[in-house]
């Protein structure tokens, strides 16, 4: 069985979606942030060192970092599902995506929310957050452009991770109608929909 730690308000969400998608059986063992910090319980540094969440044990196997968890789980359990054949064009684009949602994309995204409780302080960061924020939406507007998912007509395991950045620009998303239909096409399928009752209150969910 699959066990997922899995952390309120936190991209462990996307790999319950995942699951979903895969209909795949798991456990869910739960971790609640601190109401005033926000961070994750030091219950998590039992299961790995850096307390963070998502994590999933598997057959042996515990396996950390988003992107390496939904690769894991798709060339372990996906039989060919949600991602192109390796041989292709398109797995070169998909590989680029699961990398590309937290090396680059997320980092403009966490500052502006890091920053954004600096008061004044922030000012003359904000510029810069607010210059990089335009560079990483508009790349995935653009690349939305007349497609449903990041690969075209199919959903893959690159929407899955890349989809906590349209999330997490929930506030800016109006300026990007792509990225906000694409949003809301993920968030309306009935596999998202059972891993949010099952992961229980997550406010990124519009």
């Amino acid at each position: 069985m699959i066990i997922v730690h899995h952390l309120n308000d936190s991209r462990s969400q996307r790999i319950l979606w995942l699951l979903e998608e895969l209909q795949l059986g798991y456990e869910i063992r739960r971790y609640q942030r601190d109401a005033k910090t926000r961070l994750a319980p030091p219950e998590l540094t039992a299961v790995h060192p850096l307390g963070k969440s998502p994590v999933i044990e598997d057959g042996g196997r515990t396996v950390i970092e988003s992107g390496a968890i939904v690769d894991y789980l798709l060339r372990h359990h996906g039989g060919g599902r949600l991602r192109p054949e390796p041989s292709s064009a398109d797995f070169e684009v998909y590989q680029q995506w699961l990398h590309y949602a937290e090396g680059s994309a997320m980092l403009p995204l966490m500052l502006k929310l890091y920053v954004s409780r600096l008061g004044e302080a922030a000012a003359p960061l904000e510029p810069r957050i607010a210059s990089e924020l335009a560079n990483h939406l508009g790349y995935l507007e653009q690349a939305l452009q007349g497609k449903d998912w990041l690969l075209g007509d199919q959903l893959s395991g690159a929407d899955i991770q890349m989809s906590f950045v349209g999330e997490a620009a929930r506030g800016l998303r109006a300026g990007y109608p792509a990225i906000d239909a694409w949003v809301r096409r993920f968030q309306a399928r009935p596999a998202y929909r059972r891993a949010l009752e099952r992961g229980g209150p997550y406010s990124f969910a519009d």
